[in-house]
């Protein structure tokens, strides 16, 4: 048995946004197995990418123990998360605009896979290393104080 990083970004503009985000991370925590071996402070910053309330952000990284990396394990944990932002009250599914970008809105909850380990997958559902990381400063902030 080996362990694999995975380090994940938080966000929330919706609620309580606080309260959102301990709640993803205790619900994380159960269906991981683990509880986080670090975690970020928390950030305020502007929505990005749409008009909207600002965020909360943070990233986690957990250690989780597993056979050897796969996609299996990662995509077994991408659905576990997306579950978890439903929980929490997350309903939209991702939406595009007729040039085929993104089109972003308010969240309770949002968690983002941005490494899973040395990785790197590209599948129809997950692209990892996350390809946003570099444009996102509310994601390079708090992972510089996690990243190992």
């Amino acid at each position: 048995m080996t362990k694999v990083d995975l380090y994940l970004g938080l966000g929330s503009n919706l609620g309580n946004r606080e309260v959102n985000l301990m709640r993803a991370v205790t619900l994380m925590d159960q269906a991981f197995g683990v509880t986080p071996e670090r975690i970020s402070k928390v950030y305020e910053t502007p929505s990005w990418g749409f008009d909207g309330p600002a965020f909360l952000n943070m990233c986690i990284l957990y250690r989780l123990p597993v056979e050897s990396p796969s996609v299996e394990h990662v995509t077994d944990l991408f659905h576990k998360m997306k579950e978890i932002e439903k929980a929490l009250g997350r309903d939209d599914d991702p939406e595009y605009d007729p040039d085929g970008k993104r089109v972003y809105h308010n969240r309770t909850i949002d968690i983002d896979i941005l490494y899973y380990g040395k990785e790197t997958i590209n599948t129809e559902e997950l692209t990892i290393p996350h390809p946003l990381i570099e444009q996102r400063d509310f994601v390079k902030k708090p992972l510089k104080e996690i990243y190992k």
